[in-house]
């Protein structure tokens, strides 16, 4: 035995628990680490015996010692274990779990992101004397062990757009995906394409992929976790984390922590304990599937029989998912739970190759799966009569879509097209007499007006209301003169109160800067007089995880707002077009997005595909995802992108448009996918403000780096409107682009 090794080793492990538990110190710890340095010394001089009798009782005390620090492990001291330089990374992965593989996508930092790391692999099982081979897409953040130029696993948006490209190139192969979450969270840039324009398109493609998809937690962060793991069996590493936001950010948030000052650890503490970001916790939660099982302190490269663990769990996971969806499978189900019992994966002959109707079948199930998760975050207050009516509700429109646009819808094309033969057979003759008689009236001196119209796309409508306002917003009632912030440089006037907010709808006249108005003033002003009615009031935001002291906030903000929730639905008409809006209201904690804002969204959007409405989401302000809410909060931005795509693949017409501030998770996923968005003058745009950039970035942005304008030279968005415009453009948008039916299909 080499001692000198040996200690070496021991040194080694007992620095590493000193870092994993931080601040804190353990008495067994520090004894055993004076003994190991006492040893070195004494080494020489102790016989081979005694010696080796002295490493082994160390290496059996320490053994223990691990295994029991292992059992009062806080949340905080597994955030510590992920981030470790020593956690076992994509890399080690690839090299133990899979039989071979090859990286593709390049390196190169400007364009592809060296953070993302794609492979295409190979899984080699042996059963009976057969033997299978499985290509699978692996994609996966890459922290490696320090290595400065992954960036910590951060990765920018050409890297996401990296690993949506190669995991189409998957689905077009009829290949599993397996995505490993290693990320602290994306990094906010926002050049072209843009951070949350990323992520979004990501989500939004991903939930189309009809090939199995498995995704492995370690450490998942924010919006940069979901960019990937939009996936069919969710498994988590049993130290890992899975978060809307790290400890030390939420921290910042709850403590008011600004410039220079940082949270203290007990708030870290807390924040990371009752936001439920462990994979206990998660499992309980229902956000992932099963938890892959670690050793004492984490996974670490000399740990083979982690690896070995991992790839059973995944080649289970992937199995399970392509069994759920075929027809013939009863007899390898019960093979494969008797493997499960047996803790092996690699017993049962399945091919993951999966056929049309299968795949098909695979997203529906991915809908459904994703549709349950965080039900019970939010609190339901309508009574059994009230649900009764809802159900009796969506049931008679789901008849009433089915036999108009379905049934009936096929006989009316025939008519249609029946129609259109007679009629232009019809005006074959009638133009030539048209033409006759055109010619006689001019030769008598008449001359015809002009004809010009709206091509038949677009029908001009009446209008219902003739813009009569029914709010006046309380700024208006100071009897004052205001300054507009441009006046040095642009030479605005000032104005009296009651004309800026009153007559000029919060817009200075001179140079067009936007004010910010109330929520009310839109729902007064943009949609037709009395024909707002709202539903689903009764779902209201809670706390689902108990965070402290924050069922006074959400209470005092239903108190203030006289609103249940910062998301309000209804449906409303603009100019006669009917239509159902989902608003987030920034009064409302920020306009911030929870369970119950999710909920209420989906349930909008599958009542907007019933009825066969235009959708308009509009943003009066989001903060982003509700930190206090957890992964509840985290999980609304597949699942309301899965409701926003299945709207719109069923021919749906979707429009967004952002006013004030517009932030992170809700931008970066339902907001960000809709082809058709735009924004108020006022509006700024982007994946996360200027306070969280420059906590993850160091850098100091420009002023106007989320401006409206810059979000339309990058693409984000499409136009930028004027407030005062708003009712004229969104009904000429719904023409247009919705067509007669206002539908596109």
């Amino acid at each position: 035995m080499d001692i000198e090794k040996k200690l070496e080793e021991f040194s080694q492990r007992v620095a590493y628990a000193r870092e994993i538990l931080g601040p804190k110190v353990n008495d067994r710890l520090e004894v055993i680490g004076e003994e190991i340095s006492a040893l070195g010394p004494q080494a020489d001089t102790l016989n081979v015996d005694a010696a080796t009798d002295k490493v082994n009782d160390i290496s059996r005390r320490l053994g223990v010692l691990e295994t029991d620090i292992d059992d009062i492990l806080t949340p905080m001291d597994k955030v510590r274990i992920v981030r470790h330089s020593q956690r076992v990374c994509l890399k080690d992965i690839l090299e133990n779990v899979y039989d071979n593989y090859t990286e593709i996508g390049g390196r190169d930092e400007v364009s592809i992101d060296p953070g993302m790391l794609i492979a295409r692999a190979y899984i080699t099982r042996r059963v009976g004397k057969r033997l299978i081979h499985h290509p699978v897409m692996v994609v996966g953040q890459e922290k490696g062990h320090g290595q400065e130029f992954r960036n910590g696993g951060s990765i920018k948006p050409w890297g996401n757009a990296k690993a949506l490209k190669y995991m189409k190139v998957a689905a077009q192969e009829n290949i599993p995906i397996h995505a490993y979450v290693f990320t602290p969270g994306a990094y906010p840039v926002e050049d072209y394409p843009g951070a949350a324009q990323q992520i979004a398109e990501n989500i939004y493609e991903m939930c189309g992929l009809d090939v199995p998809i498995v995704a492995i937690y370690s450490e998942g962060g924010s919006g940069g976790a979901e960019a990937i793991a939009m996936a069919d069996r969710r498994l988590m590493l049993s130290h890992g984390y899975y978060s809307v936001i790290s400890p030390e950010g939420a921290a910042a948030i709850e403590g008011k922590v600004h410039g220079q000052m940082r949270a203290t650890p007990e708030i870290i503490e807390m924040c990371a304990l009752h936001q439920q970001i462990t994979a206990q916790d998660n499992l309980r939660n229902g956000f992932i599937d099963g938890i892959v099982q670690e050793p004492p302190l984490g996974a670490r490269t000399e740990h083979f029989d982690f690896f070995k663990r991992l790839r059973g769990d995944v080649i289970r996971a992937t199995d399970e998912v392509v069994l759920s969806v075929r027809s013939v499978n009863v007899l390898r189900r019960i093979a494969m739970r008797r493997g499960k019992k047996q803790e092996t994966g690699e017993n049962v002959i399945i091919r993951w190759e999966l056929d049309a109707r299968a795949r098909e079948e695979l997203l529906w199930k991915r809908y459904l799966k994703y549709s349950r998760m965080a039900k019970r975050a939010f609190i339901d207050k309508r009574g059994i009569l009230e649900r009764l009516a809802a159900k009796h509700m969506e049931f008679l429109f789901a008849i009433y879509s089915t036999v108009r646009f379905e049934i009936l819808k096929h006989f009316q094309k025939k008519l249609a097209r029946v129609a259109e033969d007679v009629t232009d057979e019809i005006h074959v003759v009638t133009s030539r007499v048209d033409r006759l008689t055109c010619q006689a009236l001019e030769a008598l001196g008449f001359r015809g007006g002009d004809e010009s119209a709206l091509t038949c796309l677009s029908e001009p409508r009446r209008e219902v209301q003739g813009g009569v306002q029914t709010y006046i917003s309380p700024k208006s009632l100071d009897d004052r003169e205001i300054s507009c912030p441009h006046s040095a440089t642009r030479g605005c006037l000032d104005i009296w109160a009651r004309d800026l907010f009153g007559e000029f709808g919060g817009v200075c006249p001179n140079c067009g800067y936007h004010f910010p108005m109330e929520y009310q003033w839109y729902m007064a002003n943009v949609f037709d007089r009395g024909s707002i009615r709202e539903f689903n009031q009764s779902i209201c935001s809670g706390n689902p995880t108990g965070f402290p002291k924050f069922d006074e906030r959400i209470q005092m903000a239903k108190e203030k707002t006289h609103l249940q929730s910062s998301c309000v639905t209804f449906n409303a008409s603009i100019l006669g077009i009917r239509l159902t809006c989902g608003m987030l209201v920034a009064n409302f904690r920020g306009g911030s997005v929870g369970a119950a804002e999710g909920e209420k969204l989906i349930r909008a959007l599958d009542l907007a595909r019933k009825r066969h409405q235009p959708f308009l989401a509009y943003v009066h302000g989001t903060a982003g995802i509700r930190i206090q809410e957890g992964v509840n909060g985290l999980i609304q931005m597949p699942r309301v992108t899965m409701a926003v795509r299945r709207y719109i693949e069923e021919g749906g017409l979707y429009i967004v448009l952002y006013d004030t501030n517009s932030y992170a998770g809700p931008v970066a996923s339902f907001l960000g996918c809709s082809p058709y968005q735009y924004a108020v003058r006022s509006a700024r745009i982007g994946f996360a403000g200027p306070g969280v950039i420059r906590e993850t970035t160091g850098m100091d942005i420009p002023p106007d780096y989320h401006s409206a304008y810059k979000a339309l030279s990058r693409g984000h968005i499409q136009d930028i409107w004027d407030r005062r415009e708003i009712r004229g453009n969104l009904h000429q948008a719904f023409l247009t682009m919705g067509g007669r039916n206002l539908y596109y299909r």
